[in-house]
Parts: structure tokens; C-alpha cells; sequence
């Protein structure tokens, strides 16, 4: 390497003065190196130790600014990457509404002919669960805007627009009648059970069951279960169920013995059940939310929450707690009802416990748990009640238009018989 002449400055060569290069022919300042001359300039030897520290800054200058643009370049392609996610998030969901069209045309389609219905509130209205014009009428605003993030004046148009169209008013008793006449019921296996509801348990409806352990709650609900698949002649809606488990009770080998017991293929029936363990109260509230956009694209005619109030009474301690407790069931039980109004061929069976009410001397202190809420929530209940050997008692509590009555049933390895 060329070494650099000293400019006439008394043969002196402090840091900082300037010197002309012979090799390259350029001025350059003591102490610096400059990038392009490092083949050529080279300084004196008792400032060597400066201008290796220079260098060194000087590569670190230079691998700070590669590792910089490799970090923009890097900042680049991903950029680019979530763009491309979005785009094709888009195009999924454009697939999706299409998918929605095929299965669900006309509650899709009706929702879309809303006014002020775009492609961005349509996404939310189904991602939320409201999917048709029944499921927007039949919600209170408040639950609407929390769930799908809509505003006021958005949600008060669509309800109005949705009861507009549905004709939500008055109608006479005759037309009432015409419905009811013409309702579907499910087989419970016992006639003399069958009976007691007035010819089977009826859809539209929210029915709750409830005794001690071991009355047979769980057993009618998984034998509910197989019957709602049977076709309509045979007692069944030609359906699949929905099964909440909150207790950890159910048991897919017993489904396979009923089945089995009514000649099915115990395969098919299974695969038919769609099965959801609800780990909490909040979960098993979530569940049900979540089972409006199921119960078209499964065909669910049948819906079990085995059991309605096991998480409330172990989340929710001490007097409290009792009316947050009660309140939060409430809307819980009028979600369920609701389903009902949004899907008229829907049948919900509720099992629930029992407690022992202190102050009772004379009769049986055994009483629903959940006060008033949950008797006032629930269109049929039917207390279960231990008979002799397989001999169960079922006693008509309430109904609207049910006399008070008993049957006797049994349970049985083949499921529910007389």
C-alpha cells in the first residue's frame, strides 16, 4: 500500500491535518480513512493504532447499515405477506358467503335484501350468529350490537326492516291454532311418558326435567337423542341433537345399546350427535350462542344441556352472589328460548337438580334449584322420581295446556319402555 505524503506542515502529523495522496491523487485528512482509498493511503505508524479503530467503526458504520436494509427488506416482505393474507382472507370469505348461499339461500339472501346491508355488516351479522331475518327480529338490540359490534341507528334499521318483512304483529287464535294442530313431537319410547305429554314431547318448546340422582334425566336425554333420528312416522323428526354436557355424564356406549335395542345402525346415529362439554358457566352460555349457526347446517332438531344449573351453583357462592346468579340463568334460559321462536321445529330438554328446602316438616322437601327463574323460564317441567327395581315416576308439574299427572316408565339395557 502507497504511503501518504505530509502537506508542508513542519513534518508534523497531528490527527485531523490534511495531506494529499500520491496514489489516488485526492486530499484526505489524517486519522480518517475514507472507504474507497484503503488500497492506497496508509498512515504513519504511531497513528496506526487510531486508524484501526477508525476501520473497525467504520465496518461496523457499514454492517449496521447492511443489516438495516436487510431488516427493511425483511419489514418489506411481510408487509406484503399480510396483504396478501388479507386479500386472500377476503376471498375466503367471499367463498364463504357463496357456501351460505347453496346451503342457506333464503336466510341469507333475505338478510342481504336489508337495507343498509353491505358486504362488511353482513360479514358480522353471520359471523354473530344472525343469519336470518327470524334470529334479527327475535334478539333484543343490546345483545345485537354487543355480538356484532353494529351501532344503534344500524341495529334499530335491521330490526324493523326484519319485522317488517316476517309480518311481526297480531293474528288470531284460529291461525294459532292451525300451527299447534300441525306441531311435531318426539318419542320418549314409553307410551304411557308419551301420553303424559299429550302424545310426545313437543318442538317449540323448552322442557325441563328434574329429580334426585339416578330418576333417569340422563338416560331420557340420550334416549331423546336416538329417537329424534327416527323418521316422522316412527315418532322421530328425521333430525340429528345437540348434546351439552356440564357433568361429564355422557356416555357414547349408551347411545350404541339403545340404538341397537330399536335395530339402528348405532354408527350413523352417533355420527349424528353432535356433542359439546361445556367446561364453566361462561362456556356453556357460549355454546348455546354458537349453536344457532349449527342447528341449520347439522340439521339439529333436538338440543340437550345436561345439566341447565350444575356450573351456576358451583361457580356462584353465598347469598352474594344469588342475584348476579339468577340474573345471568335468566338471560341464559332466554337465549334458549329464543332459539325456539327463531327455529319452530326445535325441541330444548333441560335436565336440572334438585335441593332440600329446611323449613318443610310435612310432604316432600324437594324442590327445583333455581328458584323462580328457572320455573318461570321453562314451558313444561316434569319432576322424575325413583320407583321400584327399573320403575321411574314422572309427574307433570307444569304445562300450559297439560293437566297435572303421572306415568311410570322403566329403564331398561335397550333404553326407555313402559
Amino acid at each position: 500500500m502507497a504511503k501518504a505524503s505530509e502537506t508542508d506542515n513542519g513534518g508534523q502529523s497531528d490527527i485531523g491535518a490534511p495531506y494529499y495522496c500520491q496514489e489516488c491523487k485526492r486530499n484526505h485528512t489524517k486519522g480518517k480513512i475514507y472507504k474507497e482509498h484503503l488500497n492506497f493511503a496508509r498512515f504513519e505508524s504511531k497513528n496506526e493504532e487510531s486508524i484501526e479503530i477508525e476501520s473497525e467503526s467504520d465496518e461496523l458504520e457499514l454492517e449496521d447499515q447492511h443489516s438495516l436494509e436487510e431488516e427493511k427488506d425483511i419489514l418489506t416482505e411481510m408487509d406484503e405477506e399480510e396483504d396478501q393474507n388479507e386479500i386472500e382472507e377476503d376471498e375466503d370469505f367471499d367463498d364463504e358467503v357463496l357456501t351460505l348461499d347453496s346451503d342457506k339461500s333464503v336466510c341469507v339472501d333475505a338478510v342481504k335484501k336489508l337495507p343498509g346491508v353491505g358486504e362488511a355488516t353482513l360479514k358480522k351479522l353471520i359471523k354473530a350468529g344472525f343469519s336470518s331475518l327470524e334470529s334479527i327480529a327475535y334478539t333484543p338490540p343490546s345483545i345485537i350490537q354487543e355480538e356484532s359490534g353494529l351501532g344503534d341507528k344500524t341495529t334499530a334499521k335491521l330490526i324493523k326492516a326484519s319485522m317488517d318483512k316476517l309480518d311481526i304483529g297480531f293474528k288470531s287464535a284460529e291461525d294459532v291454532w292451525e300451527h299447534r294442530r300441525n306441531i311435531a313431537r318426539i318419542t320418549t319410547g314409553s307410551q304411557e311418558l308419551d301420553n303424559l305429554f299429550g302424545g310426545g314431547i313437543e318442538t317449540g318448546c323448552v322442557v325441563e326435567f328434574f329429580g334426585e340422582f339416578r330418576t333417569g334425566k340422563t338416560q331420557l336425554a340420550h334416549m331423546l337423542c336416538v329417537n329424534v333420528q327416527l323418521p316422522r312416522e316412527d315418532g322421530g323428526l328425521n333430525g340429528n341433537a345437540l348434546y351439552i354436557d356440564t357433568e361429564g355424564t355422557f356416555r357414547p356406549e349408551r347411545i350404541i345399546q339403545m340404538a341397537e335395542g330399536l335395530d339402528l345402525d348405532h354408527k350413523k346415529i352417533l355420527k349424528n350427535i353432535v356433542f359439546g362439554r361445556a367446561y364453566n358457566s361462561d362456556h356453556q352460555i357460549l355454546l348455546i350462542k354458537e349453536a344457532t349457526n349449527l342447528i341449520k347446517e347439522k340439521n339439529i332438531k333436538l338440543i340437550i344441556v345436561d345439566s341447565l344449573i350444575g356450573h351456576f351453583r358451583s361457580e356462584y357462592v353465598g347469598r352474594g352472589t344469588l342475584a348476579n346468579r339468577q340474573q345471568t340463568i335468566n338471560t341464559h334460559l332466554h337465549d334458549l328460548l329464543r332459539l325456539t321462536d327463531i327455529f319452530p321445529d326445535l325441541c330444548i330438554i333441560v335436565t336440572n337438580q334438585v335441593q332440600s328446602k329446611p323449613d318443610v316438616f310435612y310432604g316432600n322437601p324437594t324442590v327445583a334449584a333455581g328458584g323462580n327463574i328457572v320455573a318461570h323460564g321453562s314451558t313444561i317441567r316434569v319432576y322424575l322420581r325413583k320407583g321400584k327395581g327399573e320403575q321411574r315416576v314422572a309427574k307433570m308439574i307444569d304445562a300450559p295446556h297439560l293437566p297435572e299427572g303421572e306415568a311410570v316408565f322403566s329403564i331398561t339395557e335397550n333404553g326407555i319402555t313402559d
